[in-house]
């Protein structure tokens, strides 16, 4: 099947219909890797990305999966072009997660494989995928350790590896990049359960595989050049839609100079000039001002940082178009060299990915005057077991990691959401009875934390309560942001609520708690211990750890009367008790 040229320009139904199956080849990888992998954080969380590329490592299309992997997948799949070149065959598979070479941070592991046309032997297409592995080696269980002030600490650090040559896996190199290598760091560990990441990088390939497959079908019915040429039709078309959003905010502004900065919670600031050309429908993004790297884990990759602004870029777009390379065509991007959005080789990076690049598109939303701040964070939890022995020999263990939902920002017409992962991610939180089932912990309380939000006009939505009991001995991490700065509110709206982490330690006689004098009959009480937002704690069996994520900021001044209007909320049932440790004391009520 031929389709039509048009010298006027792209037929607008074959722009819709091409836009619609390019999205749906990354939908149907999507679908792919989540049946066939087995890791909680992919099966069941989501924590991946599937998407399609140009020859020349553009984004075409993807899912509406993670935005913090979208944008940067890109510069993952330009760096191997430009490290192999003709080299690759069909049949080869490369596999990378260096944030230098278009990583984010370590835990997401990014493959990635050529399409090749079947009758001139030449790369007409990749897909690609990227999925958070649960632990990768390094420092602590999970791979994301709170304190971490190199990369080297955090696991895994792979810039390029072909993990199937030529249609061969190979595991022995998988091997020797995911246990041998990391292990050589005083005090890291190697992968502590490589047969579940194995499984999963094998879903990947098999996900990538789908997207081949499904690709060159479409080429079958339309023939290559008009597959191609509809490619960069789409690309065009967000590249004129983003020229005319560019345009309308210089004219609705009445000014091209937009200007903000926002704040990490160790005060860092990220600092944001927006010069718009309005002829041009053109901008220039200028973080001059922005902050030194940081000797913590809060460094941000500059394929993050260029992934927040094309999220921000395609979220303000009143239009339903894929999220692709034409977003960022009328855009230039300065980030100073040396800064922590510009970190050196050695930084360590594990929260730059999951809490820097919040705060990048807080200080991006606010220099457009788009809507207040969401949450800010992506609160990560993770725990585990295994690592090295006295010896120094790797032994096996296993790692969980979540992020936990906040609340969204109100805007100039709505209300924020409560409980809902905000901006760069758009995954799922560990369901509360799997986790229960497979996991030595028991979730006391899950639900909304009433009056976080912000109140406004338009109020912010609420953060959530996540009270999690260890039901034996765990190393246990929390990386967050927001807990000394809240969520900004706009045009008069207040800001949203501090989020706050909370050890729940139970008495000891070895930790002191418990005194050799009887006399006294009340029962020892448990302690309650900010551990603040970045820490590591050897939690003991019935130590308890109560999370309350931030809520976000609100949009107007409060209104002086009490009105009868739809506060914000009214949505929202009320919390009820579940999980397993809910329907045991139920069950003693009734007896």
């Amino acid at each position: 099947m031929v389709a039509p040229t048009n010298s006027k320009g792209p037929d607008p139904i074959l722009l819709t219909l091409f836009a619609n199956r390019f999205m749906s080849v990354a939908e149907a990888m999507g679908r792919s890797l989540q049946q066939t992998a087995i890791s909680t954080n992919i099966k069941e969380r989501l924590d991946f990305s599937c998407a399609l590329f140009a020859p020349d490592g553009d984004l075409v299309a993807n899912a509406p999966f993670i935005p913090i992997h979208l944008g940067s997948m890109s510069f993952a799949v330009k760096y191997q072009m430009k490290l192999h070149g003709k080299d690759l065959k069909p049949g080869d598979v490369l596999m990378t997660n260096s944030p230098h070479a278009g990583g984010s941070h370590l835990p997401d592991i990014t493959i990635i494989s050529p399409v090749f046309d079947d009758n001139s032997k030449e790369i007409i297409f990749f897909t690609a995928s990227r999925g958070h592995h649960a632990d990768i080696g390094g420092i602590l269980p999970g791979s994301m350790p709170p304190t971490s002030t190199s990369i080297f600490e955090e696991g895994a650090h792979i810039v390029s590896f072909k993990i199937v040559r030529e249609g061969m896996f190979d595991r022995d190199g998988l091997i020797r990049y995911m246990i041998d290598e990391p292990s050589q760091y005083p005090g890291s560990s190697g992968c502590r359960n490589i047969r579940d990441v194995e499984s999963d990088l094998k879903a990947q390939i098999a996900a990538n595989h789908k997207g081949i497959q499904l690709i060159k079908a479409i080429v079958d019915d339309y023939g290559l050049e008009t597959v191609q040429e509809y490619m960069y039709h789409i690309r065009s078309n967000a590249e004129n839609s983003v020229r005319n959003l560019l345009r309308d905010v210089a004219k609705r502004a009445g000014t091209n100079i937009l200007e903000s900065v926002d704040y990490l919670d160790d005060g860092s600031p990220i600092q944001l000039r927006v010069e718009i050309n309005e002829k041009e429908g053109s901008a220039y993004f200028d973080f001059s001002g922005t902050g030194c790297e940081v000797r913590g884990n809060l460094n941000s990759p500059i394929s993050v940082v260029h992934s927040a602004v094309i999220y921000c870029m395609r979220a303000m777009l009143d239009m339903d178009i894929p999220l692709n390379a034409g977003c960022l065509v009328p855009l230039r991007i300065n980030i100073p060299e040396g800064s922590l959005l510009s970190p050196s080789l050695t930084a360590a990076v594990c929260g730059g990915n999951v809490l820097t690049s919040q705060r990048i598109v807080d200080v991006v939303l606010k220099a457009f005057h788009a809507c207040a701040a969401s949450q800010g964070c992506t609160n990560n939890l993770t725990f585990g077991a295994g690592g090295k022995d006295k010896d120094g020999n790797n032994i096996s263990g296993w790692g969980y990691y979540e992020t936990i939902a906040g609340g969204s920002g109100a805007g100039p017409s709505w209300h924020g959401t409560s409980g809902v992962h905000t901006h760069i991610t758009n995954t799922r939180i560990g369901d509360v009875e799997l986790l229960e089932r497979r996991y030595p912990v028991m979730i006391h309380k899950f639900g909304l934390r009433a009056g976080s939000g912000g109140k406004g006009e338009f109020n912010g939505g609420d953060g959530v309560v996540r009270d999690i009991e260890f039901t034996e001995p765990l190393q246990v991490s929390i990386l967050s942001e927001r807990r000394t700065r809240q969520p900004y509110g706009l045009e008069g709206g207040e800001p949203g609520a501090l989020g706050r982490n909370t050890w729940v330690k139970q008495a000891r006689k070895q930790d002191g708690d418990l005194s050799e004098d009887h006399s006294n009959k009340e029962p020892f009480k448990p302690r309650n211990i900010n551990i603040g937002g970045k820490a590591t704690v050897w939690m003991g069996k019935g130590d308890r750890l109560v999370i309350e994520t931030p809520g976000a900021g609100a949009w107007g001044a409060p209104p002086d009367v009490e009105k009868e209007r739809d506060p914000g909320h009214s949505h929202v049932k009320a919390w009820a008790a579940r999980g397993s440790l809910a329907e045991r004391e139920a069950a003693q009520a009734g007896f």
